[in-house]
């Protein structure tokens, strides 16, 4: 089962929708009898549309994330908000816990990623590695949660880059493995030597991690636009 799609619509009118994404959904997928985002949307959009509705797809969520993603009803609005995309004028920000405390408590993550389609992964590179591309985020502690054992973190992030699983990769290299992720969140003691590679652990706690907050310009009036989960 899934949700309804009307409660999962925040904001609609002829140009853009903004829904909030379960975690466990995904944006988009090939897999047939799986529910998605853009299905559910086309769906809900039939009604009131003559032969398949448009939808295009802007941004993305993993597949385990919750949050909030902006989708286009039209060509234009699509070609808009993909220029927003692609010179900063979007603001995405994330709430994540890790493990440990970051040191600085905020700071500036630059690297380089790489993304290994074969495995659906990716990882931090160096500059000049065939496929590297730059990974840009800011993040700030907003609380330090000390009866936890091991030590956690809520920490509020801003992406500059959208990278193929950024946050859980760049956050993993700084030893700072968000809580819940079996594909990047355990650090080896073994590997510190390493910057605290990241090996797969089998943690059954779901993936803490959130796009609560979303900012852009509307592509048909140009006002600005800011939506925020609780």
């Amino acid at each position: 089962m899934h949700p309804e799609i009307d409660s999962l619509i925040i904001y609609e009118d002829a140009h853009i929708i903004v829904c909030h994404k379960p975690a466990g959904i995904p944006t988009q997928t090939a897999r047939i009898g799986t529910p998605d985002m853009v299905s559910m949307l086309k769906t809900h959009l039939a009604p009131s549309s003559k032969g398949e509705p448009y939808l295009a797809v802007i941004h993305r969520l993993d597949q385990p994330v919750e949050g909030l993603l902006v989708f286009a009803k039209t060509p234009a609005a699509a070609r808009e908000l993909n220029r927003q995309l692609t010179t900063s004028g979007f603001g995405k920000y994330y709430r994540a816990v890790v493990q440990g405390v970051p040191e600085p408590a905020k700071g500036t993550l630059e690297d380089y990623m790489v993304k290994d389609r074969r495995t659906n992964t990716s990882r931090i590179c160096d500059k000049s590695t065939p496929g590297a591309k730059s990974a840009r985020l800011h993040y700030r502690i907003e609380k330090i949660f000390k009866d936890s054992d091991p030590a956690a973190s809520l920490v509020k992030i801003k992406l500059d880059t959208g990278r193929h699983h950024q946050i859980r990769v760049q956050m993993a290299h700084i030893g700072c493995p968000l809580v819940g992720d079996r594909k990047y969140g355990a650090c080896d003691p073994e590997k510190a030597d390493e910057k605290n590679v990241p090996v797969h652990t089998k943690s059954a706690e779901p993936l803490r991690l959130c796009a609560y907050r979303l900012e852009f310009k509307h592509p048909a009036t140009r006002r600005n636009m800011i939506f925020e989960l609780p």
